[in-house]
């Protein structure tokens, strides 16, 4: 159920809030992070404001794009994004924008995905650290910028939505690939 402005209202018809009082869609979602009914089954959003080990960060980002849950590793990402030093933020945010870029080729946005899958390739591979960290945290940064590249071109030729899993990236592969 929504609002006139198209918000998640809950089944009395107000919006859902936090505990801050801010509006938070409260249905259930899917692997891709779309919104389902509510009482539907979803499978179980990704906390936020979470502050991991950057680490800790990349192997759960990982796990969830390998289970092909793009849109929760995005989230993941996000938090680091946020929490972590200044100086990596530009880093954190272009892997944010290559998850949520994947997340729209799953979903059917070929346009959209392939134009977040450059943003972020461009942004990971023309991080300013990382001509003094060239494999923070085991980043293949290079590897990620020619998968992006590669998977936007795809979408360029062919609109039709990828799979996730199948097409997520290796965050520390040599390669970048699967």
């Amino acid at each position: 159920m929504g609002d006139a402005d198209g918000q998640d209202t809950g089944t009395d018809g107000a919006r859902d809030r936090d505990e801050e009082g801010r509006a938070r869609s409260a249905r259930p979602r899917d692997g891709l992070g779309r919104p389902l009914p509510y009482g539907a089954s979803g499978v179980e959003r990704q906390p936020e404001g979470v502050v991991r080990a950057p680490d800790d960060t990349v192997a759960e980002a990982q796990r969830l794009l390998d289970a092909g849950m793009p849109f929760h590793a995005h989230e993941v990402f996000e938090d680091a994004w946020k929490s972590g030093p200044e100086a990596e933020r530009p880093l954190w945010r272009g892997l944010a924008q290559l998850a949520v870029g994947l997340t729209h080729a799953a979903r059917g946005n070929a346009k959209g995905g392939a134009r977040l899958l450059r943003r972020g390739a461009g942004g990971v591979a023309e991080w300013p650290g990382g001509a003094s960290h060239p494999r923070l945290y085991g980043l293949d940064r290079a590897g990620l910028a020619r998968w992006a590249r590669a998977l936007a071109a795809r979408l360029d030729e062919d609109a039709t939505p990828v799979d996730a899993a199948a097409h997520a990236p290796r965050l520390t592969a040599v390669s970048g690939e699967r």
